[in-house]
């Protein structure tokens, strides 16, 4: 079907994303993707991108301390960095995959109400070979690299699909994406 084009870990939800070479994908998603959340200081509520769009613009070093100096700047409140205690912050999936092909049609005007073409925030990117067009493969397993994932449905408002890790394993950028015949 293709092959990984880049991989994104997002260590605080909300923030900008990392591009890193490979990646451990364990059950609940990429290892370190949205263990962190942004809350601010005085109420402990948590402060997200929908409601605070800047926050895109930080990119997490992984300095707790400068993380929270930056955002507060950034963010012109008192805000702190809170670990998660359930694992990943995950809206509806662990893995969120996006085709160079979904972007190109984005780009062209075919984008989900809310979505950003320019981020679309996924952690794989994946290259895909002919017209393929990752929507069609809701409810079908999809070995990357070491790790299969269960594409278990589109987003409302991003690009690409969701998926589940049926079992874990290492992925890095150029590794084959293959659709399986194993149905979930």
């Amino acid at each position: 079907m293709g092959q990984v084009a880049s991989i994104s870990v997002y260590p605080v939800k909300s923030l900008g994303g990392r591009t890193v070479p490979a990646a451990e994908v364990d059950e609940a998603g990429l290892r370190g993707d949205r263990a962190w959340s942004v809350v601010d200081a005085g109420t402990g509520e948590r402060v997200t991108v929908k409601t605070t769009p800047r926050m895109r613009e930080v990119v997490a070093t992984g300095d707790t301390e400068a993380d929270t100096i930056t955002l507060t700047e950034v963010l012109g409140r008192p805000v702190r960095l809170a670990r998660s205690a359930a694992g990943p912050q995950v809206d509806a999936a662990a893995v969120h995959l996006v085709s160079r092909g979904a972007i190109a049609r984005a780009a062209e005007g075919d984008v989900p109400e809310g979505c950003s073409a320019d981020d679309p925030r996924a952690n794989l990117v994946l290259e895909l070979t002919g017209d393929g067009d990752e929507r069609s493969w809701v409810g079908r397993r999809l070995r990357v690299g070491e790790a299969l994932l269960e594409v278990v449905r589109t987003p409302k408002h991003c690009l690409g699909v969701y998926a589940e890790v049926r079992h874990p394993g290492r992925v890095a950028e150029g590794d084959a994406v293959v659709l399986t015949d194993e149905l979930g």
